[in-house]
């Protein structure tokens, strides 16, 4: 063990901020344990399948095996402070992902030894690229039956595209893989089998020449991207294992590569090199870019410095026997007990209750916590997640999280009328602590809708009020969200809005052309443009920003089934105006009741979601389940035969999926396996209006 000290006095340049991204059961919560465990933090190795791991504490994560909510812990390794978010790795918790993403200055790419890139991990993946957080690899599962380092490898280089700078060489293969050679300090790293510290000694015999080849490659993929590394190269034929870490920790940080590390979190056999590459090549809170946000629409950015003045956002919030806790990510100054914060958004003050140092359902109390920090705080009743705490004198407006629009909708009802209110309660309490929960009322049969990102999204939502509260709720069957589009557009459409009833009247003319978005390849297109052709003045512009808001407002109920619109383009071609009568209420109306007319007489379409869904089968259950895929309207892209299974990837209708995960274990004895990750829309076969 290192020297694990508290570093809350530390400065800034000893944080880390990171989480662990992978797909689901590439071993991202039992890596999270081993950290715990190898930095003192916890003192019995927890294990998934004994349901006693330290981040899934929920009853839920523990019946299934798997993380549904990112908890946070912190520990600490080397004088410096891990603050680790363990995020969930099924595609349905994509959205808890992203949020912590949000707040985050790097993360571990967890890959399974055996299947490599995963669907989920591509996923997460440009995810992080998407927020620019830097990464390491970690190939997991090495001492399992056909794993291979290599393949693993490659498969990063060409599904993820980065230049994959391996740094270890495993020792012994499967069941014999006892530890790594250390590229960079040509050393070998030993574990035994009772999972104690690593013992270091000189790189075998046997692995010598294969250790200086992978060395020397290291060496070159390194030179060709980093400028001070080429020029010793060139200079010296050779890389100082100074020079190479340091240009290590550049690329990594600029992402123009990923150092990649292997090893067993289940055995413990190369955590230790996993948490020192954590120090040593991903960035601390002063390595990332100040963060920007707005006050009174000027961009102003904060430093990440404890004198500054606050700047935190909210990214998780929870309920717990302690009070309801907000997860916070301090970008810049300080908050202690007591303080009043601002919330940006609304401009209402709060007041800090308490402040808790993380460590999944368990806490630890703070005086105060500064910038860099991730804690969680009591005493905020408002508070959502996307929501920007700041200093009441230096108000700053910082970007939120987005938020996926949800795909699937049940009904919602209690047993008992007389629970009716408890359960309205429970549900908003949900969608407050999950924002791609959404609660709404079916306005023509009056049920209570809950819609989320996927079957098992909603199955874990429901059975938490059920557990929580003790209600008694039936659920309907799953609907999906559809879509509308238009097939065949119009031209040309005429409409006047006139409205004279005592007054000051309403007047508005516009003409609109309204035509279908291109398709996106096999996918419907989605989305809207509007744009205006309209020349001399005919509209002036602010009547013409009136008549695209009119139309975004009838994007919201579709004529064939008060589906939300999408993938259609208007065009303003001409309109004309009155002296005293037109305003832009009334341009916004006639731009509503315009585009209702133009989608009533020309030709709409149904969309319907679909999902890329990659099944694992045996080989000997392929063609029944080809057939089943068939059956549900799937459309099989792929077949790659994998040991002895099949790995089928196909797109198949999320309505059709349901229920899938039931009939796949019983046509391959429990044997088969398949994710499935949201891939847009299609045209709804025969729905036509």
């Amino acid at each position: 063990m290192r020297n694990n000290v508290d570093t809350l006095a530390n400065p800034l340049t000893a944080v880390r901020n990171l989480g662990i991204l992978a797909h689901v059961d590439a071993g991202k919560t039992t890596v999270t344990e081993r950290f715990l465990y190898a930095t003192g933090t916890t003192h019995k190795r927890g294990e998934v399948h004994d349901g006693t791991t330290v981040t899934d504490f929920d009853p839920q994560e523990r019946d299934r095996g798997i993380t549904i909510f990112a908890a946070a812990v912190s520990c600490a390794w080397d004088g410096h402070r891990i603050n680790l978010i363990d995020t969930p790795g099924h595609v349905d918790f994509a959205d808890e992902v992203e949020r912590s993403l949000r707040v985050l200055d790097g993360a571990i790419a967890v890959f399974d030894a055996v299947a490599g890139v995963e669907p989920q991990s591509e996923s997460v993946w440009r995810q992080a690229d998407r927020h620019g957080v830097p990464r390491i690899a970690f190939v997991n599962k090495l001492d399992r039956a056909g794993a291979d380092l290599d393949t693993a490898v490659e498969s990063i280089r060409r599904r993820l595209h980065p230049a994959p700078l391996v740094a270890q060489l495993p020792i012994g293969r499967e069941d014999g893989f006892t530890g790594v050679v250390d590229l960079l300090r040509m050393r070998a790293l030993v574990w035994a089998d009772d999972g104690a510290a690593a013992e270091e000694s000189p790189v075998p015999q046997a692995l010598r020449d294969e250790a200086e080849l992978r060395r020397r490659r290291l060496e070159e993929a390194v030179a060709e991207l980093h400028p001070t590394a080429l020029e010793e190269f060139c200079a010296r034929g050779t890389l100082s294992a100074r020079t190479l870490a340091a240009a290590l920790r550049d690329l990594t940080r600029t992402g123009e590569g990923v150092v990649v590390l292997c090893g067993s979190a289940y055995r413990n056999r190369g955590i230790e090199p996993l948490l020192d590459a954590v120090v040593a090549y991903l960035p601390s809170p002063l390595d990332v870019p100040p963060v920007r946000g707005t006050h009174d629409g000027t961009e102003r950015e904060r430093a990440a410095d404890a004198t500054e003045p606050l700047a935190a956002l909210a990214f998780k919030v929870s309920a717990t026997a302690t009070g309801r806790l907000t997860y916070l990510r301090l970008y810049s100054g300080t908050i202690r007990k007591g303080d009043t914060v601002l919330d940006a958004g609304t401009r209402r003050t709060e007041r800090i209750g308490r402040i808790l140092r993380v460590r999944a359902d368990r806490h630890a109390e703070l005086e105060q916590a500064t910038a860099g920090d991730i804690v969680a705080v009591v005493g905020l009743k408002s508070a959502r997640a996307g929501t920007t705490l700041c200093a009441p004198a230096a108000p700053l407006l910082l970007e939120p999280p987005s938020v996926a629009d949800p795909v699937v909708s049940v009904a919602v009802e209690a047993r008992r009328s007389t629970d009716t209110d408890r359960l309205a309660t429970a549900l908003a309490r949900l969608a407050e602590e999950d924002p791609s929960l959404v609660v709404r009322t079916d306005p023509e049969t009056g049920q209570t809708l809950l819609s989320g990102m996927g079957e098992l999204h909603l199955e874990v939502a429901v059975e938490k009020v059920r557990r929580s509260q003790g209600l008694d709720i039936t659920v309907g069957r799953p609907r999906v969200a559809c879509r509308e589009t238009v097939v065949r557009g119009v031209s040309g459409l005429v409409f006047r809005h006139v409205k004279q009833d005592g007054g000051a009247g309403q007047f508005a003319h516009v003409v609109l052309d309204v035509a279908s978005l291109e398709a996106e390849g096999d996918r419907a297109a989605t989305g809207f443009v509007f744009r205006s052709t309209v020349v001399g003045g005919r509209v002036p512009q602010e009547y013409v920003r009136a008549v695209e808001a009119g139309c975004r407002d009838a994007l919201a109920e579709g004529p064939l089934g008060g589906h939300p619109v999408t993938g259609l383009s208007v065009t303003l071609t001409d309109g004309a105006t009155h002296s005293k009568d037109s305003s832009e209420m009334a341009f916004r109306t006639a731009g509503r009741f315009a585009l209702r007319e133009a989608m009533r007489v020309g030709v709409m379409g149904l969309l319907e979601p679909v999902a890329d869904v990659t099944v694992t089968v045996p080989a000997e259950a392929v063609g029944g389940v080809l057939g089943d895929l068939a059956a549900r309207r799937g459309r099989v892209s792929d077949s790659v035969a994998r040991g002895g299974s099949v790995v089928v990837t196909a797109t198949v209708p999320l309505a059709e999926l349901f229920g899938y995960a039931t009939r796949l274990r019983s046509r391959t004895q429990g044997r088969g396996t398949f994710t499935a990750r949201p891939a847009g829309y299609v045209r709804a076969p025969g729905a036509v209006g």
